[in-house]
């Protein structure tokens, strides 16, 4: 079983974060719940977290500009990024940077669970 149970969700739209948040929950998974990416990296919470389930275009900083912040400060975090902008051009982008995963709003829940599920069958193959 994975030993961090802890995810943690940021995206500007209250609604998306609040059903993301049960979903996670409904999972077995803790949640944290952020309104912009800068509320996250000041939380202090991203080095604790198992995931990072984040939205692409926010006010401020985006979810990309997050997870590049996040390498330079050394904090590898599986990062599944979802977004209303699903353009092939914005998936390489993604991708590209590191993402774990990329998905489409509005997002299937099943897609949620089936990265988490993944997440926990590569972690307890690792060492």
């Amino acid at each position: 079983m994975y030993n961090n149970q802890t995810v943690a969700i940021v995206d500007d739209d209250e609604s998306v974060r609040m059903a993301i948040s049960s979903l996670v929950r409904s999972l077995g998974w803790q949640a944290l719940t952020f309104a912009t990416a800068r509320e996250f990296l000041h939380s202090g919470s991203a080095s604790g977290v198992a995931c990072v389930i984040s939205d692409i275009q926010m006010p401020g900083m985006s979810g990309l500009d997050m997870q590049r912040a996040l390498i330079q400060a050394g904090i590898l975090v599986p990062v599944i990024f979802i977004t209303a902008f699903c353009t092939e051009a914005m998936r390489k982008q993604a991708l590209e940077c590191g993402a774990w995963s990329f998905l489409c709003k509005p997002v299937d829940g099943a897609a949620i669970s089936e990265c988490l599920e993944q997440l926990v069958r590569e972690s307890a193959r690792d060492p």
